[in-house]
């Protein structure tokens, strides 16, 4: 711990370093670029195939480094942004390579798509996030891979009301707070315990300053509609994403009237609801998710259409098995499950299920390539492929996928 050495920095890896080499041991390198020469800083040296470290010094440059412009972002500050030492076009190529990598190495694939950039630029775009909070009651964010709390006075890629509600401000006896602003410009903030269970939630509405208790909901809007999730509920975190994903969901989806489609991990309801329209009135849209709160958001949001139906359950491969007993066999499946995937099991059972088509929506490129590699072995395979910089900054990529029968 604590060693320096220089290394020439090779290809970027997932998870926001790159893949250098020092005397036969794999180094990951956090802020530095492919093709630097640097100084690294060991920073966790546990194993025996492999270190971890940062670039303290930088030797020879990219020519795609730029200054941060987060005075908290750097070696041992900050973990929240993995690129903010890298141009914004070169990110999105940097993600496109670790994409391409992960569907290469987990599924077999050659892909080469490019990362596409939502509007409103690198910066203040991060509508909702957590902050941790120390003992002393001060809020802010934990290095990489600590638990300690690097107190903060702004974080310049969550959007400012938001950042204000929590950092300028401290929060005695609490553990976490999380924060929220919808689309009208209401800001949420629900405070945690050190568990993680929320003691309070308060909301300041759209042009006012003091904050009320409230329990209710959050207004977004989306592919021509007006939503409604928890306050600090799930919601594509970037004011751009909703409309890109339902765009290139749909885009995949091609719904006829009259078709079945089936929204699982369905959250609000969002991509289900937004093909309604395209099924019809004699089409069917299912949405399944097993959040309580989730599922009554998704009820007031499809209330009004009647061939959307909102389902409270268990997405494993026992709760899909039983769901497509009851639905039958869809037409179209759009899945859009946590960060580990869906899993091989819940793959091959939708698979099995003889979708024309299935859509799958995914925040992480391994689980996706490996859940694809699992399409693959029940017959199904990669017709298309988009991934958006739904995260500027940060290493996180959003893809959509078309799975369609191989035969």
């Amino acid at each position: 711990m604590g060693r320096r050495f220089e290394v020439t920095v090779g290809p970027v890896a997932h998870g926001g370093h790159c893949v250098s080499r020092h005397e036969g041991r794999v180094v990951f390198v956090r802020h530095s670029l492919p093709g630097e020469r640097v100084v690294v800083q060991v920073t966790e040296d546990r194993h025996v195939k492999y270190c971890r470290a940062d670039a303290v010094e930088v030797l020879e440059a990219h020519p795609d480094r730029v200054e941060r412009p987060c005075p908290h972002s750097g070696p041992g500050l900050c973990g929240g942004c993995d690129w903010q030492h890298v141009a914004p076009a070169q990110q999105r190529r940097l993600k496109a390579d670790v994409v391409a990598e992960q569907f290469f190495r987990l599924a077999g694939l050659d892909v080469d798509v490019p990362v596409e950039e939502l509007p409103g630029g690198p910066l203040r775009w991060r509508s909702r996030a957590r902050f941790a909070v120390d003992r002393s009651g001060a809020p802010g964010l934990h290095p990489h891979r600590s638990r300690e709390v690097l107190p903060l006075d702004d974080c310049p890629i969550t959007m400012e009301p938001a950042a204000g509600a929590v950092l300028s401000r401290r929060w005695p006896g609490a553990g976490a707070v999380d924060v929220a602003v919808d689309s009208e410009g209401a800001v949420t903030t629900t405070r945690l315990d050190r568990r993680g269970h929320p003691q309070s939630t308060r909301v300041v509405p759209a042009g006012e300053h003091r904050a009320v208790e409230a329990s209710g909901r959050a207004a977004r809007r989306a592919w021509d509609r007006d939503w409604q999730v928890e306050g600090t509920g799930f919601w594509q975190v970037h004011p751009g994403a909703a409309d890109a994903l339902v765009g290139a969901v749909a885009g995949f989806a091609a719904m006829v009237s009259g078709e079945t489609v089936l929204d699982l991990y369905a959250g609000a309801g969002l991509f289900g609801g937004s093909l309604a329209s395209a099924v019809g009135p004699a089409g069917r849209v299912v949405c399944v998710e097993a959040d309580g709160a989730a599922c009554a958001a998704a009820h007031a949001n499809l209330a009004d259409l009647p061939q959307a139906e909102v389902w409270e359950g268990e997405l494993d491969a026992e709760g899909i098995a039983g769901l497509l007993e009851d639905v039958g066999r869809p037409d179209v499946v759009v899945l859009d499950p946590p960060r580990a995937g869906a899993g091989p099991a819940v793959s091959q059972a939708l698979a099995g299920a003889a979708p024309r088509a299935v859509v799958y929506v995914a925040c992480d490129p391994a689980s996706l390539a490996r859940d694809v590699a699992a399409f693959a072995e029940a017959g199904y395979r990669l017709a298309g492929l988009r991934a958006f910089d739904c995260f500027p900054m940060t290493a996180h990529v959003e893809c959509v996928a078309l799975l369609v029968p191989a035969a």
